[in-house]
């Protein structure tokens, strides 16, 4: 009389959790499935690119700042509103100016100046709180754009992060990741080339082309 052969449970076992952590995967890196405030936008205007030097293009010929580099690589239109040297409470004074546009999606990139200029962690990320209400109470998508803190370790990144948990919006973690202190990408200690921009917009059209039918 033949036994029956034993199920393998080994081999059970591992087909369990490798459909577990595709679900995960699949829940953590499908933008579709995140749950961002004005996804879609309800506001019907351009697209905006609001922040400072990051936004305006410091460094870079003309034409080619990271807006009009991702404008191009998405097929839409976006307006630059970057200033040079603006803090987060620069930001804060002239928002109105932002959603007087009712801008539909909104990359949203300061905090580099309040660093430089020492301001409190607490007081940078409140403003930046309130800039995303305010832009949210106009039904734009916001997409907020990390930046590194002006010391070695990146005192910002949590901050920034947790930020975009509480407000439900797409983050972009340290916008000068592979480009700061790599000199080929730079035009000096703190601003891109033109090939560093490139690589911001590239990085960027990876995040954003998902979720642009929806845009």
């Amino acid at each position: 009389m033949h036994s029956k052969p034993k199920p393998n449970r080994s081999r059970h076992g591992r087909w369990v959790l490798l459909s577990v952590v595709l679900v995960v995967l699949v829940w953590k890196f499908w933008p579709e499935r995140r749950n961002y405030v004005n996804f879609p936008p309800s506001a019907p205007g351009p697209w905006v690119a609001f922040g400072d030097s990051l936004t305006e293009g410091f460094g870079a010929s003309e034409g080619r700042s990271y807006p009009a580099l991702l404008a191009t690589r998405l097929g839409v239109s976006i307006l630059n509103r970057g200033v040079s040297g603006e803090t987060t409470g620069d930001a804060l004074r002239r928002v109105e100016t932002i959603t007087t546009l009712t801008p539909r999606v909104v990359l949203l990139c300061f905090g580099g100046n309040d660093s430089l200029q020492q301001k409190p962690a607490e007081e940078t990320f409140h403003n930046l709180a309130t800039l995303i209400d305010t832009l949210h109470q106009q039904g734009s998508f916001v997409v907020l754009l990390g930046v590194h803190s002006a010391s070695l370790r990146d005192k910002y990144a949590a901050p920034f992060a947790r930020l975009a948990r509480e407000k439900r919006v797409l983050h972009l973690p340290n916008l000068l990741q592979g480009v700061m202190f790599r000199p080929v990408y730079m035009s000096d200690a703190l601003h891109p080339n033109d090939a560093g921009y490139e690589k911001i917009a590239e990085r960027l059209e990876s995040v954003l082309r998902p979720l642009l039918p929806r845009l």
